[in-house]
Protein backbone atom coordinates (compact mmCIF):
# COMPACT_ATOMS: atom_id res chain seq x y z
CA UNK A 1 0.00 0.00 0.00
CA UNK A 2 1.27 3.40 -0.92
CA UNK A 3 1.20 5.93 1.91
CA UNK A 4 0.81 8.68 -0.69
CA UNK A 5 -2.32 7.17 -2.24
CA UNK A 6 -3.81 6.23 1.13
CA UNK A 7 -3.26 9.82 2.28
CA UNK A 8 -4.95 11.07 -0.90
CA UNK A 9 -8.04 8.93 -0.22
CA UNK A 10 -8.23 10.07 3.41
CA UNK A 11 -7.95 13.74 2.41
CA UNK A 12 -10.44 13.33 -0.42
CA UNK A 13 -13.06 11.72 1.84
CA UNK A 14 -12.56 14.50 4.42
CA UNK A 15 -12.97 17.15 1.71
CA UNK A 16 -16.15 15.50 0.42
CA UNK A 17 -17.58 15.70 3.95
CA UNK A 18 -16.37 19.30 4.29
CA UNK A 19 -18.15 20.18 1.04
CA UNK A 20 -21.34 18.41 2.17
CA UNK A 21 -21.27 20.18 5.53
CA UNK A 22 -20.94 23.57 3.77
CA UNK A 23 -23.86 22.73 1.48
CA UNK A 24 -25.98 21.82 4.48
CA UNK A 25 -24.92 24.86 6.54
CA UNK A 26 -25.86 27.13 3.63
CA UNK A 27 -29.22 25.36 3.27
CA UNK A 28 -28.42 24.12 -0.23
CA UNK A 29 -29.06 20.50 0.65
CA UNK A 30 -32.00 19.73 2.93
CA UNK A 31 -30.41 17.37 5.41
CA UNK A 32 -27.15 16.73 7.18
CA UNK A 33 -25.51 13.89 5.28
CA UNK A 34 -22.44 11.93 6.28
CA UNK A 35 -20.42 10.30 3.54
CA UNK A 36 -18.22 8.29 5.88
CA UNK A 37 -18.11 5.36 3.44
CA UNK A 38 -17.52 7.58 0.42
CA UNK A 39 -15.26 5.84 -2.12
CA UNK A 40 -14.60 2.89 0.19
CA UNK A 41 -14.20 0.76 -2.95
CA UNK A 42 -10.88 2.53 -3.60
CA UNK A 43 -9.42 0.30 -0.87
CA UNK A 44 -10.50 -2.92 -2.60
CA UNK A 45 -8.23 -5.25 -4.56
CA UNK A 46 -10.14 -4.31 -7.73
CA UNK A 47 -9.14 -0.65 -7.41
CA UNK A 48 -6.34 0.17 -4.97
CA UNK A 49 -3.22 -1.01 -6.79
CA UNK A 50 -4.44 0.15 -10.19
CA UNK A 51 -5.24 3.65 -8.88
CA UNK A 52 -1.97 3.81 -6.94
CA UNK A 53 0.10 2.73 -9.96
CA UNK A 54 -1.77 5.09 -12.29
CA UNK A 55 -1.51 8.22 -10.15
CA UNK A 56 1.71 7.59 -8.21
CA UNK A 57 3.71 5.18 -10.34
CA UNK A 58 5.00 4.96 -13.88
CA UNK A 59 2.20 4.92 -16.46
CA UNK A 60 2.55 2.12 -18.93
CA UNK A 61 -0.04 0.58 -21.25
CA UNK A 62 -0.53 -2.19 -18.68
CA UNK A 63 -1.04 0.35 -15.87
CA UNK A 64 -3.53 2.31 -17.98
CA UNK A 65 -5.44 -0.86 -18.84
CA UNK A 66 -5.59 -1.91 -15.17
CA UNK A 67 -6.75 1.60 -14.23
CA UNK A 68 -9.55 1.48 -16.81
CA UNK A 69 -10.84 -1.74 -15.26
CA UNK A 70 -10.53 -0.23 -11.78
CA UNK A 71 -12.40 2.90 -12.89
CA UNK A 72 -15.17 0.77 -14.39
CA UNK A 73 -15.41 -1.13 -11.12
CA UNK A 74 -15.44 2.16 -9.18
CA UNK A 75 -18.28 3.80 -11.10
CA UNK A 76 -20.38 0.64 -10.88
CA UNK A 77 -19.74 0.27 -7.14
CA UNK A 78 -20.51 3.89 -6.24
CA UNK A 79 -23.93 5.31 -7.11
CA UNK A 80 -22.74 8.90 -6.59
CA UNK A 81 -21.16 8.70 -10.05
CA UNK A 82 -23.45 9.74 -12.90
CA UNK A 83 -22.12 6.90 -15.05
CA UNK A 84 -23.68 4.42 -12.59
CA UNK A 85 -27.10 5.63 -13.76
CA UNK A 86 -26.53 5.32 -17.52
CA UNK A 87 -28.30 2.30 -18.94
CA UNK A 88 -26.76 0.82 -22.08
CA UNK A 89 -29.44 -0.95 -24.10
CA UNK A 90 -28.66 -3.62 -26.67
CA UNK A 91 -30.85 -2.22 -29.44
CA UNK A 92 -31.72 1.29 -28.29
CA UNK A 93 -29.79 4.45 -27.44
CA UNK A 94 -28.36 4.75 -23.95
CA UNK A 95 -30.71 6.09 -21.31
CA UNK A 96 -29.97 8.19 -18.24
CA UNK A 97 -31.98 7.06 -15.25
CA UNK A 98 -32.93 9.65 -12.65
CA UNK A 99 -30.47 9.73 -9.75
CA UNK A 100 -31.88 9.70 -6.22
CA UNK A 101 -31.25 13.07 -4.58
CA UNK A 102 -28.89 11.70 -1.91
CA UNK A 103 -26.49 10.54 -4.64
CA UNK A 104 -26.73 13.85 -6.48
CA UNK A 105 -25.71 15.62 -3.26
CA UNK A 106 -22.81 13.23 -2.81
CA UNK A 107 -21.78 13.63 -6.45
CA UNK A 108 -21.65 17.41 -6.12
CA UNK A 109 -19.76 17.17 -2.82
CA UNK A 110 -17.36 14.78 -4.60
CA UNK A 111 -16.81 17.21 -7.46
CA UNK A 112 -16.46 20.14 -5.08
CA UNK A 113 -13.97 18.32 -2.84
CA UNK A 114 -11.26 19.12 -5.38
CA UNK A 115 -12.05 22.83 -5.07
CA UNK A 116 -11.67 22.47 -1.31
CA UNK A 117 -8.28 20.84 -1.87
CA UNK A 118 -7.01 23.73 -4.01
CA UNK A 119 -8.78 26.45 -2.03
CA UNK A 120 -10.53 27.82 -5.15
CA UNK A 121 -14.15 27.12 -4.26
CA UNK A 122 -15.34 28.47 -7.61
CA UNK A 123 -13.46 26.09 -9.89
CA UNK A 124 -16.34 23.60 -9.75
CA UNK A 125 -18.36 25.92 -12.01
CA UNK A 126 -15.74 25.90 -14.77
CA UNK A 127 -15.32 22.15 -14.32
CA UNK A 128 -19.06 21.59 -14.76
CA UNK A 129 -19.19 23.85 -17.83
CA UNK A 130 -16.43 21.74 -19.43
CA UNK A 131 -18.17 18.46 -18.55
CA UNK A 132 -21.77 19.48 -19.18
CA UNK A 133 -22.07 16.82 -21.87
CA UNK A 134 -22.28 14.09 -19.20
CA UNK A 135 -25.31 11.89 -19.67
CA UNK A 136 -27.86 12.93 -17.03
CA UNK A 137 -31.59 12.45 -16.73
CA UNK A 138 -33.41 15.74 -17.29
CA UNK A 139 -34.55 15.93 -13.65
CA UNK A 140 -31.07 15.10 -12.39
CA UNK A 141 -29.55 17.84 -14.56
CA UNK A 142 -32.10 20.37 -13.25
CA UNK A 143 -31.25 19.40 -9.67
CA UNK A 144 -27.49 19.58 -10.33
CA UNK A 145 -27.73 22.98 -11.99
CA UNK A 146 -30.08 24.27 -9.30
CA UNK A 147 -27.61 23.25 -6.60
CA UNK A 148 -24.71 24.82 -8.49
CA UNK A 149 -26.68 28.07 -8.88
CA UNK A 150 -27.40 28.14 -5.13
CA UNK A 151 -23.72 27.47 -4.40
CA UNK A 152 -22.69 30.36 -6.64
CA UNK A 153 -25.14 32.70 -4.92
CA UNK A 154 -24.03 31.62 -1.43
CA UNK A 155 -20.37 32.13 -2.36
CA UNK A 156 -21.20 35.56 -3.80
CA UNK A 157 -23.09 36.47 -0.61
CA UNK A 158 -20.13 35.39 1.53
CA UNK A 159 -17.80 37.66 -0.43
CA UNK A 160 -19.92 40.81 -0.08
Amino acid sequence: MSQEYTSYITTHVANVQKAADWLYEHQIIPEKISFGLHDVSKYTAEEYKAYDDYFYGKRTKEVEKAFNYAWLHHIHANPHHWQYWVLKHDDEPEEALEMPEQYVYEMIADWWSFSHKTGNLREIFDWYAKHKDMVLHENTRKLVEGILDKMKKALDDENK
